[in-house]
């Protein structure tokens, strides 16, 4: 059984310093996205299967960090970040590591096949929707600077600066979301319509990734604005 000192004795007092390695988590999880549809594109499913099985376990690695901090996060916290605002932003960032697991196994399951004319763009999408979360990593490892600072000073503009940044990739990914739709929807009439189905969530689902991404810096927003 892991003790409300033991998990604080592993990142340090202060409940923050939990957070960001859940978040680190994370984005090994999701970042396992791309060399897992390198190997769904050149149709090598053992490879894909080897690592569909390290993201569900980095998820699960996530997902012990997240039950930890839940269990042992004090009542009361004497920092300018309430207890809640933690909680909100844990669970935002756990979700982003369960969509990536998602993604895996759903692409597995039905060893999905992507078109050759989507794979360019495809993998482009990918990797900005990684981008997203990995900036939504550097903008939470900002949060122990910014507590000691008081919200206050250099701090605040460094990550309003990296939230804006962030902003700036989920809209990229937003817009190779739409393009490769588009390239889809030119190639339905010559694939299984069940196949199209599971293709468009797929999409959607790695557009998705960014959105949760964006949400853990518009939660930081918030923060800087109390």
């Amino acid at each position: 059984m892991v003790t409300k000192s033991s998990i604080f004795s592993m990142f340090g007092e202060s409940p923050v310093r939990p957070l960001q390695e859940h978040i680190g988590k994370v984005y090994e999880c999701v970042s396992q996205l791309q060399p897992y549809f390198d190997a769904v594109l050149a149709s090598d499913w053992d490879q894909a299967k080897d690592i569909q099985k390290k993201i569900s376990a980095l998820e699960g690695d996530a997902d012990k960090l997240k039950k930890q901090l839940r269990l042992h996060l004090p009542k009361s916290l004497f920092l300018p970040v309430s207890r809640r605002d933690l909680l909100e932003l844990l669970s935002m960032q756990d979700k982003i590591a369960n969509r990536a697991k998602d993604i895996a196994g759903l692409v597995l399951g039905r060893k999905m096949e992507i078109p050759d004319k989507l794979s360019e763009n495809f993998k482009n999408f990918i990797q900005r929707s990684i981008d997203a979360c990995d900036q939504a990593k550097v903008t939470i490892n900002e949060l122990d600077e910014l507590v000691a600072s008081g919200f206050k000073g250099r701090e605040v503009k460094l990550v309003e600066s990296l939230i804006k940044a962030l902003d700036k990739i989920e809209n990229d990914t937003d817009k190779l979301e739409v393009k490769l739709r588009a390239q889809l929807f030119k190639l339905e009439k010559e694939m299984n319509p069940v196949e199209v189905i599971f293709l468009y969530k797929i999409i959607d689902w790695i557009g998705e990734l960014a959105d949760r991404a964006q949400r853990v810096g518009s939660r930081m927003e918030l923060l800087l604005a109390k």
